[in-house]
């Protein structure tokens, strides 16, 4: 016969249990609000390393990494051009200003304000599979993410569109080039551009020598010499342009044989004006120009149409089976910071240092007769919900002069580096001159500026 538990007996137990959970919410509650309280385990070796390399003194000249060069078990600074030395603080004056290329490096002391809050440990264990749990290559909490940041910038409409990923904004041009090509070789698609273009898109074009598609230059040169209106044509739209910064517009439009791709790399608030939510069929972004990660080499298209979403997620499997899920997920990361609050911070701090930067080299270069920059007007931002003058990423300077034919040479004799206007098809008297690099790089191009024009002023300019 079953032994009857006295009610005494249950009391016990009940108040036992009571006791033995409070005790331990309470453990749980302040182990969880006090952080001095929780011990870190396999992260704290982790954490101390990037903590221990984030502050070896390279004079603010440069910058130590993990994964950079040690000696006797301590990181080596690495120094920003024209310095030099165990700590970086040697200068040399001699050195050329590096106005070429894109790093985003304006952008490192942000981060560097908000370091606690982008750090990043990740488990030896993180996402080791192919794809995610749903069979996927993206991250859909990124995904939302994304959604929410066009939705803070006022920058796309993304809304009832699909997202997929890429290793950068160059993967997804490939990407989107092959989606919209016709399988039928016997009749390529005619890739073109205005001039002056960013030059990736006819050297990526060539690279891959499909039969699908070729490159044939010029946008507005191809619709004066054309009436084919059967032809396929995809048209690269780069707003803002790389690398006069202005805001273009599709040349080729009214056909349905004629698909556009829009390169918004620089459609955010720090580069140019937004003065209405872009709503292509297929626009291009990379986080390179938005937090200045240019070396996680992630970006992402917004895409209307499911069939070429689907062809450019085939591309995407066939050749990298998606983005790394290390690069996915420090940009998660990142977007998290930039979101945080009512997500003007970033924007905020990029454009007062891109709009100063422009401002110093147009007072430079005014002063000048021999030299110009492009025109960019001011125009009112949806995002800063003003007018707001230009803070573009690059200066397309201008030799004015009917002998510099080649400007790129004037400007090396003074000791400045550019990138020469027939990169971009447009002829060898304009340079590209990056506003994005580092305030050291920016500095020097600008004391090399004033001391050509001043040299202009004297009389004694030369060419090479």
């Amino acid at each position: 016969m079953a032994r009857i538990q006295s009610p005494d007996h249950f009391a016990l137990c009940l108040v036992f249990s009571l006791v033995l959970n409070f005790y331990f919410c309470t453990k749980l509650y302040f182990s969880g609000c006090n952080v001095n309280n929780y011990q870190l385990s396999w992260s704290q070796r982790a954490a101390e390393e990037a903590e221990a390399v984030a502050s070896v003194d390279c004079s603010g000249h440069g910058k130590a990494y993990l994964d950079g060069h040690f000696v006797d078990g301590k990181a080596v600074c690495e120094c920003n051009s024209c310095f030099g030395g165990p700590d970086c603080s040697q200068f040399f004056p001699g050195c050329v200003a590096d106005a070429d290329g894109g790093d985003p490096l304006f952008l490192e002391p942000f981060w560097i304000h908000h370091a606690a809050s982008s750090a990043l440990v990740v488990a030896g264990w993180h996402r080791m599979s192919y794809v995610f749990n749903d069979h996927s290559f993206i991250s859909h909490e990124l995904e939302k993410q994304i959604h929410k940041l066009h939705s803070v910038a006022k920058n796309a409409v993304t809304e009832g569109k699909y997202i997929i990923f890429g290793a950068g904004s160059t993967q997804l041009i490939s990407a989107a080039v092959y989606a919209l090509s016709p399988d039928n070789s016997s009749s390529p698609a005619r890739v073109v551009a205005s001039i002056p273009y960013y030059p990736i898109y006819q050297i990526q074009t060539d690279f891959f020598n499909s039969v699908n598609f070729e490159f044939q230059g010029d946008a507005s040169l191809w619709k004066t010499n054309n009436s084919d209106s059967s032809t396929n044509v995809i048209e690269f739209v780069t707003s803002p342009n790389n690398p006069d910064g202005q805001l273009k517009k599709a040349v080729l439009q009214g056909s349905s044989s004629v698909k556009a791709i829009h390169d918004h790399a620089y459609y955010w608030p720090h580069f140019t004006a937004i003065p209405a939510p872009a709503d292509e069929d297929i626009m291009i972004f990379t986080i390179s120009k938005l937090t200045g990660h240019a070396g996680s080499r992630f970006g992402w298209a917004v895409v209307k149409d499911e069939a070429v979403y689907q062809r450019m997620v085939w591309y995407m499997t066939l050749s990298s089976m998606g983005v790394s899920r290390d690069a996915q997920l420090r940009a998660l990361k990142l977007l998290k910071v930039v979101l945080k609050g009512d997500g003007r911070r970033i924007f905020d701090y990029a454009y007062n240092t891109m709009s100063k930067r422009w401002e110093k080299l147009s007072r430079a270069v005014s002063k000048s007769k021999r030299y110009s920059l492009q025109e960019i007007p001011s125009q009112y931002c949806n995002f800063f919900k003003k007018v707001r003058g230009p803070s573009p990423a690059y200066a397309w300077l201008k030799c004015e002069r009917e002998e510099d034919e080649d400007c790129t040479a004037v400007l090396k004799a003074a000791k400045i580096i550019g990138r020469s206007g027939s990169k971009f098809s447009a002829g060898n008297r304009n340079v590209r001159l990056s506003l994005l690099k580092s305030q050291d790089d920016f500095e020097l191009m600008l004391h090399r500026i004033y001391d050509l024009v001043h040299s202009e002023e004297d009389g004694s300019s030369k060419t090479m």
